[in-house]
């Protein structure tokens, strides 16, 4: 080992240690691996460049023994200069974490089962032999000052004991952390607090929570693990990954900031732009009601809601829209209140009083019902405008 890679491990060491809590954000990884996803380089260099921008400490770039594209977008974004840790994900063998090394990447990934059933009946191998691999690649990419992350593949249905001495190994190799893969979704949060605060208070490593969301719990699974002490969140852009996807960057981001009172440093203002950048980029759609960034997240319709908004947000906004790129709206439809209705034109430079506010609400309703959709604000002054039209038509006339 020489002293530049020496140097290298430990700027990645300090880069970390700067927060009580990091993303080490695999979009590019894992969230390519989703069906039917496959980024093109130019976008591979620009979701790394935005999850630098925004604050993300540290970007699984891909894996480099696919070689190829993969390998060559890998070392490009290696040598972006961004301040980000650049991360190549490996099997556990030294062929692996070779062509990470020759992708210049300061740190890796070294996956490997450790559930007794990915050993028997996916690698068809025993844990002694599993350990023996831990050990042969994680002393080679420490002898190249690499920073180490071991992950333990399907640890949420390995033999809790067992998981220790993974872990164990790992660590007296010279791992820096371990990543406990929640590789099926299948924790509950409840389940998943137990069992990292044996992980963390026995094996004294930090620890990585990557959670996947087949029953819908990565986010509350990974902010279980961070209660029981992991201090490393695996993430992926609106939660694209494997099947049903990952614990999503921008839930995980908010939830740590605004429900575990941990700031990551995050840009949260950029969250809807680089959401929105990924979506294109793999073909998915945003869905109107996503937590954190759907347009749904600060649209407000119904009467009770609006005219409580309108009065104090708080009343119905757990944080304004503007923290995550978003803007908050007003919808006009069958849901609607007079509160709505009298503001909406009053910004438009017409004030009405409480009667035709109700007569204009019942028409809006009416129409909504109609079209079966909302109605915009130039519908709703088309509105007014029928009904201020109507008014006039029965006044009397001169001379009548």
């Amino acid at each position: 080992m020489n002293a530049e890679t020496t140097v290298r491990a430990d700027e990645v060491l300090t880069k970390l240690g700067r927060s009580r809590l990091n993303i080490c954000d695999t979009t590019l990884r894992d969230g390519e691996q989703a069906a039917g996803i496959v980024f093109a380089n130019i976008e591979k260099l620009r979701i790394a460049k935005l999850l630098d921008e925004i604050g993300v400490p540290q970007i699984e770039a891909g894996i480099p023994a696919m070689g190829g594209d993969e390998k060559s977008s890998v070392k490009r974004i290696a040598h972006m200069g961004l301040s980000a840790s650049i991360l190549g994900w490996n099997r556990a063998n030294i062929e692996d974490i070779s062509h990470s090394i020759d992708c210049d990447v300061d740190s890796v990934a070294i996956s490997m089962s450790s559930s007794d059933i990915h050993i028997e009946h996916k690698l068809m191998k025993s844990r002694q032999w599993v350990l023996d691999r831990i050990i042969e690649s994680v002393e080679y990419a420490r002898s190249h000052g690499l920073y180490i992350s071991v992950n333990a593949e399907d640890a949420s249905r390995a033999d809790p004991d067992f998981l220790l001495e993974f872990a164990s190994t790992a660590k007296e190799a010279g791992a820096h952390r371990i990543r406990f893969c929640d590789t099926l979704g299948i924790l509950t949060p409840f389940d998943t607090y137990e069992r990292v605060k044996r992980l963390v208070d026995t094996v004294k490593l930090p620890v990585e929570m990557h959670t996947h969301n087949d029953f819908g719990m990565a986010t509350a699974n990974a902010i279980a693990g961070v209660h029981a002490g992991a201090s490393f969140l695996s993430t992926t852009v609106m939660g694209i990954g494997e099947r049903t996807g990952n614990s999503p960057l921008e839930e995980v981001t908010m939830a740590s900031k605004h429900l575990l009172n941990i700031d990551m440093g995050i840009d949260t203002s950029r969250l809807r732009e680089i959401v929105e950048y990924v979506a294109r980029a793999s073909g998915r759609e945003i869905p109107a009601w996503k937590p954190i960034v759907g347009q749904n997240c600060f649209a407000h319709e119904a009467g009770i809601h609006t005219d409580g908004v309108l009065k104090f947000l708080s009343n119905y906004e757990p944080y304004s829209p503007e923290e995550v790129g978003l803007e908050r709206r007003i919808i006009i439809g069958k849901h609607s209140g007079r509160s709505a209705i009298k503001q909406i034109l009053a910004a438009k430079g017409i004030d009405i009083d409480d009667d035709a506010a109700t007569a204009i609400l019942e028409a809006v309703r009416a129409t909504s019902v109609a079209l079966k959709r909302s109605l915009s604000e130039n519908e709703l002054v088309y509105i007014y405008q029928d009904y201020m039209d109507g008014v006039k038509d029965t006044l009397p006339r001169t001379g009548e």
